[in-house]
Parts: C-alpha cells; sequence; structure tokens
C-alpha cells in the first residue's frame, strides 16, 4: 500500500518582519526547504489579523448572497483583463475530468480605462469591476489587496535570501502587478456514489497546479483542501487558525528552474456544507522577464525554459482554463 509522502510544515515568519538575520536567515532556508520539498507550507506570524480576515469573509457571504440579478451585473466574461463575478462551473480546473463547483470574484490593480499600461500588447490590465449592492466593497477590497500583496513579496524575500541573492530582489518586479485577490464560494452538494454505492465528497476544485509565482491561501473552518504526494496518494491540508497555506505556483518553478516544485492539489466540497476560501495570486508585473533566477541552474548548463514575460506566461495559463476565454481566441 502506498503510504502518503508528503510534509506540509508551518513556518511562523516573525523573523522575516526583524532585524536579527540570522533569523531571518532561518526562517528563510526552513521556506526554500519547502518549496523544494512539497511547494506546500503553513505560515503563522503574519500581520494580517484575525479581525481583517473575518471582516474580509463576511464581505464575501454578502456578495456571494446577492441575487443572480445583481451578481450578474459584473461578468468575468464580459471583462477585458478577467475581472469580476464568475458564475459556478465557469472555471474547469482539470479539462480530463470538469467537475469544478464553485462561484468565484476576481479582482486586481484597479487601473482607470485609459491608463497607459492598458493596451492589447497587456490585456490583463485595467479596471475592475465592483457590485454597486455592498457598502465600502471596493475600499474594502482594494485595502486588503495591498496588504496581501506586501505579504507576498515578505516571503518572496526569503526565497531571495535563500537563494544568495539580494533580499530586495523581486520588489521592484510589483510595481504594477498582475496579481489577484479571489473570493471562492463552494455551495453545498449531495455525496456522490462511488462503483459500490459508498458515498464519497463532491469535488468542487478539480487537480491543478497554480498558473502564477506563489499562492496565499486563506480557507474557512470546513476544509477539503488536498495536495498530492509523490505517489498520487491524496493528504488533507487542513485549515489551521490564523495561518495562511502557501504554494508554489509553475511561474515560480519555471523561474527557479524547477528547483521550486508546483505541485497539483484540489478542493473536496464537503457534503451539505458551504466552503468559502480566499486565495491570493501573487502576480509580478506583466513585462518581468521569467528567466532562470540567479543561482538556480549549474555554471556552464542551461537553463531548461527559454525566457517568457510574466504577462505572456498567465495569459497563456488562463486560455486554457477558461472556455469563454477559448471561444474568443477561436
Amino acid at each position: 500500500m502506498n503510504i502518503p509522502q508528503i510534509n506540509i510544515p508551518q513556518i511562523d515568519i516573525t523573523p522575516l518582519y526583524s532585524g536579527n538575520t540570522a533569523d531571518k536567515l532561518a526562517v528563510a532556508n526552513a521556506i526554500d526547504k519547502a518549496c523544494q520539498e512539497s511547494g506546500f507550507f503553513y505560515i503563522t506570524g503574519h500581520p494580517i489579523s484575525r479581525e481583517r480576515m473575518s471582516e474580509m469573509r463576511q464581505l464575501a457571504e454578502d456578495f456571494f448572497a446577492l441575487p443572480m440579478s445583481e451578481k450578474q451585473k459584473i461578468p468575468i466574461t464580459q471583462s477585458d483583463n478577467h475581472r469580476g463575478y464568475g458564475e459556478t462551473a465557469a472555471e474547469q480546473l482539470d479539462p480530463t475530468a470538469p467537475s469544478d463547483w464553485k462561484e468565484s470574484f476576481d479582482m486586481g490593480l484597479n487601473l482607470p480605462k485609459g491608463h497607459e499600461l492598458i493596451g492589447p500588447e497587456r490585456p490583463l490590465y485595467g479596471p475592475n469591476q465592483y457590485p454597486d449592492a455592498i457598502a465600502d466593497f471596493q475600499q474594502k477590497m482594494e485595502t486588503h489587496y495591498w496588504d496581501m500583496l506586501a505579504l507576498g513579496k515578505k516571503v518572496l524575500s526569503a526565497l531571495a535570501l535563500a537563494l544568495k541573492i539580494d533580499e530586495d530582489f523581486f520588489e521592484d518586479k510589483f510595481e504594477h502587478p498582475l496579481s489577484v485577490l479571489r473570493f471562492l464560494h463552494y455551495p453545498p452538494r449531495e455525496p456522490l456514489l462511488d462503483a459500490d454505492g459508498n458515498a464519497v465528497p463532491p469535488v468542487g476544485a478539480g487537480s491543478h497546479t497554480d498558473y502564477g509565482c506563489i499562492t496565499i491561501l486563506w480557507q474557512d473552518e470546513i476544509g477539503g483542501l488536498q495536495v498530492q504526494d509523490v505517489n498520487g496518494n491524496w493528504v488533507d491540508a487542513p485549515p489551521i487558525e490564523d495561518s495562511f497555506v502557501i504554494n508554489i505556483g509553475n511561474m515560480m518553478a519555471r523561474w527557479s528552474n524547477d528547483r521550486y516544485k508546483s505541485t497539483p492539489h484540489r478542493v473536496y466540497s464537503p457534503s451539505g456544507a458551504e466552503r468559502y476560501s480566499m486565495p491570493f495570486f501573487v502576480e509580478p508585473d506583466f513585462d518581468t522577464d521569467v528567466s532562470c533566477l540567479p543561482n538556480c541552474c549549474a555554471e556552464g548548463e542551461t537553463p531548461k525554459y527559454q525566457p517568457i514575460s510574466a504577462g505572456d506566461w498567465m495569459i497563456y495559463c488562463f486560455n486554457n482554463t477558461y472556455a469563454y476565454r477559448q471561444e474568443e481566441e477561436a
């Protein structure tokens, strides 16, 4: 019998906010080890308060409780830059077994129409779409967006330390980030039956790896996140109070010349229960050159991947996941 082989460590990142170089390096090395071995780890000791996350969870509940007629006023399918409301099953993360059952709200860097960065050569930049029916929705979302971005850059600074490059290496690559803050709602579903007639929890998000740099996930108390181990088994990554789950995305795997692992994961929807989660996708500026990071390729060796811009990589990934974008390309 295969024994699950994965370790998802819990790392206190408090020292990253201190001036003690040795303590910072110890945390950086722990993060580096986790990124190489499983691509997943929990963080505690971050500055995002429990009160803030309670407020954001309530905001998500309020949004998804809106009448469909209100949510459909800001459809992601009508957004040139992939912002707004996504209806249940609009996204299918595992095209070999489409089964995703969740609705979403996506927002990012809010650039006004006419901004110099907006144009056909950078199609992921543009304005957000916000609901009119919830007071202070935009202000709360944008405040949280920038706080989460700061947390993401702090984690990336640890990777820079571990790679023995400038701690601020990633700092100037997030001046106009493609980062996305996402609300997800998994409606309650009835259990499915396997071939033997036994009840199994239905899939809420199919097996996938994330597109980008790193993902910072808040998940509610319901749970359902599972990570694939080296034997192909699925291992639970349950919620831990006051923590975030962080995982490596495909862009960072490519950027690090596969030093860091982008690991498949999925979500099961617990029967009869609603589930809420909030991933924050830490993505650099559109024009960021994703070439092999320093010290991630042995001297004299050729990197595994050709350079690509962060934006072109993200567009490629979006177009392979969302049916509406495939229709646009056809």
